[in-house]
């Protein structure tokens, strides 16, 4: 299991890693169609049409993805003033819990996303003259990471607490035993 979980997190390191690298570049790209936009209006004097859309369509991308991640990362919001005071099971149950939850969301991202992906593949935006599924492919592809992202995080947890618990009985059973061999004095 836990050899099976390490791959997976191996293979999910490296998906997350290019989310955050097209995130970045998203980030990094729309940042220069508004710059292209303000030059345009203001120096020029003749806005593009395009720059707009580009923008639009580059922040549903790198908002999308660098989110997925950050339920991978856990740096999304969260409110862990009770969580932080619960006993260490309660917190695990929480936990699991959680992310079962934002799975769930992520699922439904996914298929909803799908659904609008499929609906609007044959509609063009028309300063761009591409898809209009495009719009909608982020929502279906973070839902889908959002659910690996998830899937994993909960695996872990299971894992982590699992292997806590055999130790735990392990050094019990080495204690007791070492008592038991202690002569008495």
């Amino acid at each position: 299991m836990k050899t099976a979980l390490n791959t997976l997190t191996r293979l999910l390191d490296v998906l997350s890693r290019i989310a955050l690298w097209i995130g970045g570049t998203g980030l990094v790209l729309m940042t220069a169609a508004v710059g292209w936009q303000v030059w345009g209006r203001f120096i020029l004097n003749d806005s593009p049409s395009w720059t707009e859309p580009v923008s639009l369509l580059l922040m549903l991308w790198f908002i999308l993805l660098v989110a997925a991640v950050g339920v991978r990362e856990r740096f999304h919001l969260g409110l862990d003033l009770i969580r932080d005071i619960v006993p260490e099971i309660v917190r695990v149950c929480m936990d699991i819990a959680s992310f079962v939850a934002v799975g769930c969301f992520g699922a439904a991202m996914a298929f909803y996303g799908l659904e609008l992906v499929m609906g609007t593949w044959s509609a063009t935006i028309p300063v761009l003259n591409i898809p209009e599924a495009v719009n909608y492919l982020p929502l279906t592809i973070s839902g889908v990471l959002i659910v690996l992202f998830s899937v994993e995080r909960t695996l872990h947890l299971l894992v982590e607490r699992r292997s806590q618990a055999g130790s735990e009985a392990l050094a019990q059973a080495h204690a007791q035993h070492s008592a038991i061999e202690q002569p008495a004095d």
